[in-house]
């Protein structure tokens, strides 16, 4: 029994060590939060675990419809030029200025596939910390919406540029309005109309994104944005 007690007294003092030593180590701001400096190696397998059970847990239950309904997948297009080509590329990009920037760096959709059940979770709640929106709070974003950007994203992988410009030039204009009544997100750039000088996959490739140290092709937004 005392060694019981003993063993438990060990174990409860060496907890308290651990996190007056965390608490140290965080008031003290040694820890460099700045987006070019990756996580340790630890840390960003743990978070990136962490991301991938509360996305599969949360999304779990949700019912999928028909991807497959070409009205759908119009509408979705004309939505993931408007909203996520910055971040996620679109069939031809090899990677965007906003892109580079960021850390964790966002999945390319292009080359993933992803669960729609998932991708449905994540697009309309966000990923906290990643620079992944809650696209649901923002109006007009209903789920209808939300479901056709994820019956185009299934569709990404394997789409050639001249396919997704002809797809991009077809879907319908973006009605969603912002908060002052003006176009939030209207498909007015060179990737929504085909007539519009010059088309964005016309325009030089970024270089490749140099990898962070020990970080797989995962995004905190939906993958892991």
């Amino acid at each position: 029994m005392k060694e019981i007690v003993k063993c438990g007294l060990f174990g409860g003092a060496t907890a308290a060590i651990i996190v007056a030593a965390g608490l140290a180590y965080a008031w003290s701001g040694t820890y460099d939060v700045g987006a070019d400096e990756p996580h340790w190696p630890v840390t960003y397998d743990f978070l990136q675990w962490a991301r991938g059970q509360s996305i599969q847990a949360h999304a779990a239950g949700i019912e999928v419809p028909n991807l497959d309904d070409p009205e759908l997948i119009l509408s979705g297009a004309g939505d993931y030029a408007a909203m996520c080509t910055g971040c996620h590329l679109r069939p031809g990009q090899r990677s965007s200025e906003l892109r580079m920037a960021m850390y964790p760096q966002p999945p390319d959709l292009t080359q993933v596939h992803v669960e729609p059940e998932e991708a449905f979770w994540v697009i309309k709640h966000g990923i906290k910390m990643s620079g992944m929106p809650a696209w649901g709070k923002v109006p007009g974003h209903d789920d209808e919406t939300i479901w056709g950007m994820v019956a185009f994203i299934g569709k990404l992988p394997g789409m050639t540029a001249a396919e997704y410009r002809a797809i991009v030039a077809k879907a319908p204009p973006d009605e969603h309005e912002s908060m002052d009544g003006q176009d939030d997100h209207a498909h007015h750039s060179p990737e929504a109309h085909a007539e519009a000088p010059p088309p964005m996959a016309d325009m030089p490739s970024m270089p490749a994104t140099p990898p962070h140290d020990a970080e797989p092709a995962t995004h905190s937004h939906a993958d892991e944005h």
